[in-house]
């Protein structure tokens, strides 16, 4: 019985959307232009997502990361483009990094010390390149592959640097760039490695490889006034160590050497990831808001359509009350109309903001994220706007008088 009524429902809503054609294609468009913005937003951000997350799990779950801490974790951070930590001193010295490497889980650490200068080989001097100075153990934390030469060691001269494929390309020319020298605030530096292009430049660790150059920390110590500027503490586990008693212990051995003060941060897992995801996931939501007007547009125009079709069958609503119809009979078709509009504005849009997506894809260095979850808030947004805006006139329509609306006839 009650599938029957459903379906008889569905056909004359069927009906009465066909009849007026035009104007239930634009406001089909409607709804589906805001779950496109949606969608495209939420598959961009959950690319970026699911890269560092990849990134950490290929490194291996023994992989762990110190930092200072971030209070800049809510929206009220985007009102100021530069971090609060730029302005400060990262409380992380080598100190730390010496305690941290005498823990007896401890396999590998290896500082990240950025620093600001400017990089030239004669006349060529990139607008894009990043100073790096760190230990022999990054490239086995961080799992770096060279494409020429050796990764810088224990024995390896003060002036010498490791550069990334792109920054080789972009001071001299080509990617096999072994014993050529470039400057640094005026300093010699010679070339004794290459690193294989990553195409990697969004990561947990926030620098470009590609565009990077890589010296010893004590090299970069000089650049420094001879102080050490640790902006991460990347830490590789022994095998089979518990992860979460490391953390633990990693953070009473720092939290002990900083008087308590809660300045530093030890992520582990999946941590990692959503640490680094945070200012993406913030810009992902703001958008997301905006483009949520959109869609409120769209629900305002399923409302429009409902009440003029309403008018339009006053008549035909009459007739269907005089012969027995209820009040939630009545209410349940023009829902219903009001669903088939959203539902297919929904599906439009979910295919649309993905070929928007991918579209985009190609001018950026990542994939968009194909995930069940997406799809889901796309069917929830849509099937919730045909819901919400098909109530009050699906409530207007049962409210009519079946006298009162035989009368009218058009």
């Amino acid at each position: 019985m009650i599938g029957s009524l459903m379906v008889d429902h569905y056909r004359t809503a069927k009906q009465s959307l066909e009849r007026a054609r035009a104007r239930t294609l634009l406001t089909i468009s409607g709804v589906a232009i805001g779950v496109a913005s949606i969608t495209t937003i939420l598959a961009l951000s959950g690319g970026i997502s699911s890269i560092v997350a990849q990134q950490v799990e290929e490194i291996g779950p023994n992989l762990a990361v110190v930092r200072p801490m971030d209070t800049a974790t809510s929206l009220a951070s985007l009102n100021n483009p530069v971090s609060q930590n730029a302005y400060t001193t990262s409380p992380l010295t080598e100190t730390d990094l010496a305690a941290v490497r005498k823990l007896p889980s401890t396999e590998a650490a290896a500082p990240l010390m950025t620093i600001s200068a400017s990089i030239r080989a004669g006349d060529e001097r990139p607008n894009k390149s990043t100073l790096v100075a760190t230990s022999p153990d990054l490239a086995s934390i961080n799992q770096l592959k060279l494409r020429d030469g050796q990764f810088i060691d224990s024995v390896t001269l003060e002036n010498t640097a490791v550069i990334g494929a792109q920054l080789s390309v972009d001071l001299f020319g080509t990617e096999q760039t072994i014993g050529r020298t470039f400057l640094i605030r005026g300093q010699t530096f010679t070339v004794i490695g290459v690193l294989k292009r990553l195409n990697q430049p969004i990561n947990f660790n926030s620098i470009d490889y590609d565009y990077a150059a890589i010296i010893g920390f004590n090299s970069g110590k000089l650049f420094n006034d001879g102080v050490a500027q640790i902006q991460q503490i990347n830490v590789l586990a022994k095998e089979g160590t518990n992860m979460n008693a490391y953390k633990k212990e990693l953070t009473a051995e720092l939290a002990a050497r900083h008087d308590d003060q809660e300045d530093i941060s030890v992520l582990v897992g999946e941590d990692i990831s959503r640490s680094s995801n945070q200012f993406f996931d913030l810009i992902s939501l703001a958008f997301s808001s905006i483009a949520g007007i959109a869609l409120f547009v769209g629900g305002i125009g399923i409302m429009n359509i409902m009440l003029v079709g309403i008018s339009e069958r006053t008549r035909e609503i009459g007739l269907r009350k005089a012969v027995g119809a209820s009040n939630g009979t009545i209410m349940m078709q023009f829902i219903i109309e009001s669903l088939i509009i959203s539902v297919l504005g929904g599906l439009m849009g979910y295919i649309l903001g993905y070929f928007m997506a991918f579209i985009i894809s190609m001018f950026i260095p990542y994939d968009p994220l194909l995930s069940w979850q997406i799809a889901a808030v796309a069917a929830v947004l849509s099937i919730g706007v045909g819901m919400l805006f098909g109530l009050y006139p699906a409530w207007r329509a049962a409210r009519k008088d079946p006298i009162e609306s035989l009368r009218r006839y058009h």
